[in-house]
């Protein structure tokens, strides 16, 4: 843990050592002068992160490590900050995982996984500090769902289904949260410029170009701002909101084909 004299929000951030997660805490910490609470399974990652955000910005951070696709992680990183006297006032749920496996391919193990780390420990993270947010009469919760909520897609099935379920229970929660001073936000964006998809670099370029995939501090940076108003939810490019009606009423030729292109796009 390292200290700083000035008395900030905290923000709590999941995933918080690599990708999007990494970008959040870097503009809270350089933009915005919050002290942060870092979760990640990658521990070394995350105690260089904590470190460096610290030195570079004056703010407080720890870093907790920690398994969020446990079934009891949110209890037991909730009972962290009791026991600890932290009160977060921003909860930024960004963890996650992906993967493109046919259904039956996919282990027990892996199919378990994305589903408590997307859908479990959000809601409990949700539950828990989203009491304490609403006793206290303030607060700011930020999701992170996914264009492919609106998408029936061989092959990240689960994927879909849970960022599904991120979109329509934050929106749910908007309504339940909002008079009660805590603002719920969920950010839908289409792909994000990082290396979760598995893109080759040409891929990932090309995909930038056309503004079909943003850059993580700009997709960031948005999304902050539209926490900080206290914003329902939010789709950042012109492309995605054009795209969303179409991949309700996609055709079946159509996902068949994306399903035999999708490997070329992979590493």
């Amino acid at each position: 843990m390292t200290n700083s004299n000035k008395i900030n929000r905290l923000a709590l951030v999941t995933g918080a050592s690599s990708g999007i997660g990494l970008h959040y805490a870097t503009q809270l910490a350089k933009d915005y002068h919050t002290d942060l609470l870092l979760v990640s399974n990658q521990e070394e990652e995350l105690n260089a992160v904590a470190e460096k955000l610290a030195k570079e910005y004056n703010v407080k951070t720890i870093a907790r490590y920690a398994d969020l696709s446990k079934q009891d992680a949110a209890e037991e990183l909730h009972q962290f900050c009791i026991d600890n006297q932290l009160e977060i006032d921003i909860l930024i749920n960004n963890a996650g995982v992906f993967f493109f496996n046919p259904y039956v391919e996919t282990s027990m193990h892996r199919i378990e996984l994305m589903l408590n780390l997307h859908m479990v420990t959000v809601a409990k993270l949700c539950r828990l500090f989203g009491e304490d947010m609403c006793r206290r009469g303030s607060g700011y919760i930020l999701n992170m769902s996914s264009m492919s909520a609106w998408m029936a897609m061989p092959g990240i099935q689960t994927y879909n289904a849970t960022k599904a379920f991120i979109y329509n229970f934050s929106k749910s929660l908007w309504y339940e949260f909002k008079p009660k001073g805590v603002g719920v936000t969920v950010m839908t964006p289409g792909a994000v410029d990082t290396g979760l998809f598995g893109l080759s670099d040409k891929w990932r370029k090309f995909a930038v170009a056309v503004h079909v995939s943003i850059p993580p501090e700009k997709l960031v940076r948005r999304a902050l701002k539209k926490m900080f108003k206290k914003k329902k939810s939010d789709m950042p490019g012109v492309i995605n909101h054009l795209c969303t009606p179409l991949l309700k009423h996609m055709p079946d030729w159509l996902v068949f084909l994306a399903i035999k292109l999708v490997g070329k796009f992979q590493k």
